[in-house]
């Protein structure tokens, strides 16, 4: 991410971020109200240093059923205090005492049935709560804020693309002929050159145009749907874009051209490869919106170098896609000083 262009330029201020586990607080917003009665039971679930995946299974052995039957909305980091919700499948008449489990990794704060399971992507959003430390410039971000509140390139995070870019190096062995056969590494993989293309094409638009100016011809998407149309810049759409019905849009690319403009057409002449690889897996173009603008961003400072963020992001969305414009930030984790060290 480091390549892609800025929207507001470089940030001037360094800061430390990951330092300790509670200086990243994510809490999902699931948007759900559940029926009461089910053959699922859907637990609210706080973790700290572990993964999805690790608590996943966790609740499978509890629940006596396999890793696979159990859901969840989205995987969360693992350094970090992450509230999530999952869903097991659990016959109406039998009851199991999931807070058995609690331990000082992760504890189940709520336990509700539901008639279906959760799916990847049924969430709303997520809340994030990010402490800054050893921040060189307090004043740069600060004076930002009201800048990103408007929006940043809603670039996918790093974490898209495994440690060190290496689901990227997985995907062009993999457009060469490597085969994958675990489906959910080749998954990853999929997700993560689509995303990559994506990022390019939304750093060569920050470049040339920015996110407010409109190109005579756009790729507009229906806001909260993946629905989306060309068409002229009008006044009826600027009208529409102005009052959140509408929202413009960047490639996620596959088979054909159905809903890339002639500018894009230029911008994705050198990742042609990529294209075709995806579009033999079956993918089709799809749309992804341009701008990422968060919910009720504010900033508090805590002494004279560290400051906390608070701001809500869509579903899908990443911290550090907003982060990245606001700091120039050094993930200071213990997992990622430890791979540095090694």
């Amino acid at each position: 991410m480091s390549e892609l262009n800025y929207l507001y330029g470089k940030p001037l201020s360094k800061a430390d971020f990951k330092t300790f586990a509670e200086d990243f607080m994510v809490d999902e917003d699931l948007g759900i109200e559940f029926t009461g009665s089910g053959e699922h039971v859907c637990l609210q679930v706080v973790k700290k240093g572990e993964n999805t995946q690790f608590i996943a299974k966790r609740i499978a052995e509890k629940a006596g059923v396999s890793p696979r039957d159990v859901s969840y909305a989205g995987l969360k980091d693992r350094h970090g205090v992450c509230t999530q919700w999952f869903s097991v499948p659990v016959p109406i008449k039998k009851h199991i005492e999931f807070s058995e489990l609690n331990n000082e990794q992760f504890f189940i704060i709520a336990q509700q049935r539901h008639n279906r399971k959760l799916r990847t992507g049924c969430h709303k959003g997520n809340r994030f709560t990010i402490t800054l430390r050893n921040v060189t410039e307090p004043l740069d971000i600060l004076c930002r804020i009201n800048a990103v509140r408007a929006g940043v390139p809603n670039y996918f995070g790093e974490q898209r693309f495994g440690h060190g870019g290496h689901n990227l190096e997985m995907a062009k062995r993999m457009f060469a002929g490597e085969r994958i056969r675990d489906k959910k590494l080749r998954g990853l993989v999929i997700s993560a050159a689509r995303s990559y293309v994506f990022n390019e094409i939304v750093s060569m638009r920050v470049a040339e145009h920015g996110l407010a100016k409109t190109i005579h011809r756009e790729v507009f998407m229906l806001s909260g749907s993946n629905a989306f149309f060309e068409d002229n810049i009008s006044d009826d759409n600027i009208a529409r874009l102005a009052s959140g019905d509408i929202v413009m849009s960047a490639p996620m690319v596959g088979k054909g051209e159905k809903g890339l403009t002639e500018t894009e057409k230029q911008w994705l002449l050198p990742y042609q490869s990529w294209i075709e690889g995806l579009a033999e897996l079956g993918l089709k173009n799809e749309r992804r919106m341009l701008r990422l603008i968060p919910e009720s961003l504010t900033v508090e400072t805590l002494d004279e170098t560290t400051l906390k963020l608070s701001f809500g992001l869509p579903k899908g969305c990443f911290a550090t896609a907003l982060l990245r414009e606001l700091v120039d930030y050094k993930d200071a984790s213990p997992r990622e000083q430890k791979q540095k060290d090694a």
